[in-house]
């Protein structure tokens, strides 16, 4: 079915080129045809005028003893046989020339009466004009044909390499769907016009959809890699209360760990669900103007008793208050805390973290740096990805999910985040948003 549509397709495109082809032919054919008799006929009237005032002239002058010596004179050398006739008061009409099969034949005539009352007619037979014009659209009828003919073939042809590109899209879509893999794309044939703007755009789209595939999948093995942990601790909790004897209070801490696990178990769902909104373009953002420094201090008077508690200085550099956002406020809160959250989980006792915010060039920045070991170069391209965590943060209690809900969501918002880091010299994350007003 889908070949006989193809087909059918195909046929239509060729056939409205041959219509549109040999209907443009006869529209300019016809054209000519018309010009020409008309030229024709032109030149004959202007002939029979011509003629029409030389003999007229010359019966003036000799009468009709001249006027005959002339019209027989080039009645022998003239390639065109002219009708002539003269007829005045005294005497009835005289045909000069040879009345033979002028019976038979249509003629183009013009007269003209002398001062004396003479009429002088000229004719013209229309035979010879007819029969090249008989010729004439004999041949457009054969050239016609052969024409429809090449525009039938051309057709075919012409449609055959247009749709060549939308068969191999509609090849790849058949395989895909079929096998049901992503990993198939469609050759571009380097045209530059909008079927290869067709081509590179579907081979985007496969691109994106593997990308999207390959990272559900991944997200897919993380996710039943890290629930096995906090299941395994919820059965092996409920098992040794279970073994264990009947004591409320051994049953109340069993009952509180698995309520734990359960909470980090949502928690992570959460988090994902989150991120997967984000990054479709479905998470709904209530946009408000937002002080972005507002959102900073808020974060950290927020943890800031976690930063004393652990020894690590946490400061407040430049805060430029004039710079407003449009944003989602708890979004952008959770952005702020998963960032402060991040830097002090991995700075040592003694270290730093700091905050500012600033704003210029169309776009606010707010940045966050620690003091802590750096990221190394090999795990940077992969701290947004979901899940993923390092070989220097495997001993941080943590779901490997906060830097990746900050790019989800921040994009969202149409800014983008980056990072700065060195093994050894701590790591800066900034944030870039666009910038609202400056109030």
């Amino acid at each position: 079915m889908k070949g006989l549509f193809a087909r059918a397709f195909g046929l239509r495109l060729a056939l409205w080129y041959a219509t549109l082809f040999v209907a443009g032919w006869i529209a300019i054919v016809s054209f000519t045809y018309v010009y020409t008799a008309t030229s024709l006929a032109q030149r004959d009237r202007q002939i029979i005028a011509e003629k029409l005032g030389q003999y007229s002239a010359v019966y003036a002058r000799g009468g009709l003893g001249a006027l005959t010596a002339t019209v027989s004179a080039e009645q022998q050398v003239a390639p065109e046989r002219l009708y002539v006739r003269v007829a005045n008061r005294g005497s009835e009409a005289v045909v000069l020339s040879n009345p033979e099969g002028w019976a038979r034949t249509s003629l183009e005539t013009a007269s003209a009466y002398l001062p004396d009352g003479t009429l002088v007619e000229v004719g013209k037979s229309t035979e010879a004009r007819e029969a090249l014009l008989a010729r004439f659209r004999a041949a457009i009828g054969l050239v016609t044909l052969l024409t429809f003919l090449v525009a039938a073939v051309g057709g075919l042809l012409a449609t055959r390499s247009a749709v060549q590109p939308i068969r191999r899209l509609t090849d790849a879509v058949r395989r895909i769907t079929r096998t049901g893999r992503t990993d198939a794309r469609v050759p571009e044939a380097g045209s530059g016009d909008a079927l290869d703007e067709l081509t590179r755009l579907f081979n985007a789209m496969l691109d994106r959809i593997e990308g999207l595939v390959a990272a559900m999948r991944g997200a897919l093995d993380n996710v039943s890699h890290d629930l096995r942990t906090p299941l395994t601790r919820l059965r092996g909790t409920a098992e040794l209360a279970l073994a264990g004897p009947a004591e409320s209070e051994r049953y109340r801490d069993a009952l509180a760990d698995c309520v734990e696990e359960c909470d980090r178990v949502l928690v992570m769902l959460d988090t994902l669900m989150d991120i997967s909104e984000a990054e479709s373009g479905t998470m709904r953002l209530q946009l408000e103007p937002v002080r972005l420094a507002d959102i900073i201090e808020r974060a950290v008077d927020l943890y800031r008793d976690v930063a004393e508690a652990k020894g690590v200085a946490l400061a407040a550099g430049v805060l430029e208050r004039d710079v407003v956002v449009s944003a989602d406020r708890p979004r952008l809160e959770q952005v702020a805390a998963n960032l402060l959250d991040n830097a002090l989980k991995y700075t040592l006792p003694g270290g730093r973290v700091d905050v500012e915010v600033r704003g210029g060039a169309g776009e606010a920045r707010f940045s966050v740096a620690d003091t802590g070991p750096g990221i190394p170069a090999h795990d940077l391209p992969r701290i947004w990805d979901r899940l993923y965590r390092g070989d220097s943060s495997r001993a941080e209690r943590g779901l490997g999910l906060g830097l990746s809900l900050v790019k989800a969501v921040i994009e969202a918002h149409g800014g983008r985040v980056d990072v700065e880091s060195e093994p050894g010299r701590g790591a800066r994350f900034i944030v870039r948003l666009p910038n609202l007003s400056r109030l």
